[in-house]
């Protein structure tokens, strides 16, 4: 199997970054020409070319949802972080949601179609070592999910983990978003497998290994106490972990 992955890893990591090149300009004209729901479009449509692409390695996504995610409100999806293959997935199979990532500042230049969406389609850039930049970021993205209805999606360990074991959920993130949409819910989802995508490392890529993510029941923010809300939010992503 590994010997086959260093056959499909170069033409999987080929098309993954000429489909990124490719809407870099089509979310650039979507953008400029006819405002940011226009580009989410643009993005959504990217995201389903990425998800489709990990077909080239033999990777498949599941999303299981039993539960109703409530509609006309702001949503908290609350995940654990095993690769940077937990994005494209999220990004498609929740578009009814307009869901808007909070990611490192890092990722706002260099990275074609990345970069831009984060700069402009709504995300927040935090730079982890500027803790006021940080709060200031998260208090005026976490209003403009409020007015807009938006989804917020956060990785609240703050990194990938490289073996699928979930780090320490760092709640401080979480807790600013949440006080600025308590009529909202958070929408805990766990995400299995994709982590063996990268168990080589970098490169080879694991091959056939199909991610999952389960959605879990949406919980109303200001049915809790925060750090109650918050703790049961963490016990239900990480039980879920297999």
């Amino acid at each position: 199997m590994k010997i086959l992955s260093y056959l499909l890893s170069p033409i999987f990591v080929f098309t993954f970054t000429l489909l990124l090149i490719i809407f870099h300009p089509f979310q650039w004209l979507s953008f400029t020409i006819f405002g940011i729901k226009a580009h989410s479009k643009v993005v959504n449509a990217l995201n389903y070319t990425l998800v489709k692409s990990m077909l080239l390695i033999g990777v498949t996504v599941r999303v299981t949802n039993k539960h109703k995610i409530p509609e006309n409100t702001s949503i908290i999806f609350v995940s654990n972080h095993q690769s940077i293959s937990d994005i494209p997935p999220i990004g498609w199979y929740f578009r009814k949601y307009n869901p808007k990532f909070v990611s490192k500042i890092e990722l706002g230049k260099g990275v074609p179609s990345v970069s831009f969406n984060l700069k402009n389609g709504g995300a927040a850039l935090i730079d982890r070592k500027d803790s006021k930049q940080s709060i200031s970021e998260l208090i005026n993205f976490s209003k403009r999910i409020n007015k807009n209805k938006w989804s917020a999606v956060i990785f609240p360990e703050g990194t990938r983990s490289r073996n699928g074991v979930p780090k320490s959920f760092a709640k401080n993130g979480l807790k600013v978003i949440a006080k600025f949409n308590k009529e909202g819910y958070i929408v805990p989802l766990t995400i299995n497998n994709s982590w063996k995508i990268f168990k080589y490392g970098k490169f080879p890529l694991g091959i056939g290994n199909p991610i999952t993510i389960t959605t879990h029941q949406p919980i109303k923010i200001d049915s809790l106490p925060i750090d109650e809300l918050l703790e049961k939010t963490e016990s239900v992503i990480k039980e879920h972990v297999k």
